[in-house]
């Protein structure tokens, strides 16, 4: 899948918490910075799911509300509502062409989603996207790896956006940290 720009979205869960993070960066093509606050993390289904994108907002709108209305229909089951999203996004004709990743998690379950149909569990309980996804995995990795009892998943979280902001042109350090 092509790595979409102007974004860096960075979950993890670490000792019973979990925590994601966003920046606020919107650019327009590869030239210009069109938005510093933009809000691509956000809580769904009454605060008990956490939703980031990265890609187009319109089509990052679209597939929100796909998803939150799945978590409805599956009662806050995020598996069920995230493979159903998958399903419906890659063989509709018009959503199939919407050009963004989504992760979502809750307490006991974190996710990628994507348009190709993937659903994603990863093994370490961490996932980023963006064009700052693999700088904020990897030192979220570090982070997770070595703090022990001294860092939460929202610091953790936050700590990895913030060195994903210092080597990316395509993120800023105007974050966005959701927790539950």
């Amino acid at each position: 899948m092509d790595q979409f720009h102007a974004t860096t979205i960075f979950a993890v869960q670490h000792k019973g918490q979990s925590a994601m993070s966003g920046d606020g960066q919107v650019t327009f093509g590869n030239a210009v910075v069109m938005k510093h606050t933009a809000r691509k993390v956000r809580k769904l289904f009454n605060g008990q799911v956490i939703a980031g994108f990265a890609g187009s907002v319109a089509d990052a709108f679209t597939l929100f509300e796909m998803f939150e209305g799945k978590l409805q229909e599956y009662n806050g089951n995020l598996q069920r509502a995230s493979v159903e999203v998958a399903k419906q996004w890659r063989s509709d004709k018009v959503l199939r062409r919407l050009e963004a990743m989504l992760i979502v998690m809750d307490q006991q379950g974190l996710l990628l989603v994507s348009g190709t149909g993937e659903v994603i569990e990863p093994d370490d309980g961490i996932l980023a996207i963006g064009s700052g996804g693999n700088y904020a995995l990897s030192a979220g990795r570090a982070l997770k790896t070595h703090a022990g009892d001294t860092m939460t998943a929202k610091e953790i979280a936050d700590a990895a956006l913030h060195v994903a902001a210092d080597i990316c042109v395509y993120t800023n350090t105007n974050i966005v940290v959701e927790e539950l």
